[in-house]
């Protein structure tokens, strides 16, 4: 009995100090993208956004994570601007408000690196995406940081004048920065 009782405690230790980073900051967390228009890059963020993290780095593999955008949030650096990508042609945030991305698998790459694959949808439309982040943790906070690219015209995105990919360019680069505390 003294033989199996020690493991069964061992293993109610390990799970005692098993951490999970679940608690999303949201002033600490941000979703930005980068774009070219006529070959130059414009910056841009999202100003709201839910997300929802489940990640144990003692097992990443059983890791889970939904972020929700809410598309006309979004600041593309001018009124103007914003105004335009909020419209049909665009992110059509009258009937598509928000663009989500749901994981599928999480697997380590080493070096605190790890790779998520998923399910990004936006107006309407969902493809494989697979993105890189980085895990910086500190004590009971970690920092989600990473990136994914997506073809705009797969999503309908930047349709009629502006589908032409030489003066926005077809390629996006999104990325982001989540902290996260242990619960």
């Amino acid at each position: 009995m003294k033989r199996l009782i020690l493991p069964v405690l061992g293993l109610a230790a390990f799970a005692a100090h098993a951490m999970q980073f679940s608690d999303v900051q949201p002033a600490g967390s941000q979703i930005t993208f980068v774009s070219k228009q006529m070959g130059v890059p414009v910056e841009g963020r999202f100003g709201k956004f839910a997300a929802q993290v489940a990640f144990d780095p003692a097992r990443p593999e059983t890791s889970k994570a939904r972020i929700d955008v809410d598309l006309a949030s979004i600041d593309a650096g001018s009124a103007d601007a914003n105004k335009e990508v909020r419209g049909k042609s665009w992110f059509n945030t009258a009937s598509y408000p928000t663009a989500s991305f749901v994981s599928g698998s999480v697997k380590p790459l080493g070096g605190n690196r790890y790779e998520v694959r998923g399910q990004l949808s936006m107006k309407g439309r969902t493809k494989d995406t697979v993105a890189v982040f980085n895990l910086k943790q500190d004590g009971k906070s970690a920092v989600f940081e990473g990136a994914f690219p997506f073809k705009r015209s797969e999503f309908g995105v930047g349709e009629g004048a502006w589908a032409d990919p030489s003066v926005v360019a077809d390629d996006v680069q999104v990325r982001f920065r989540l902290l996260a505390n242990a619960k």
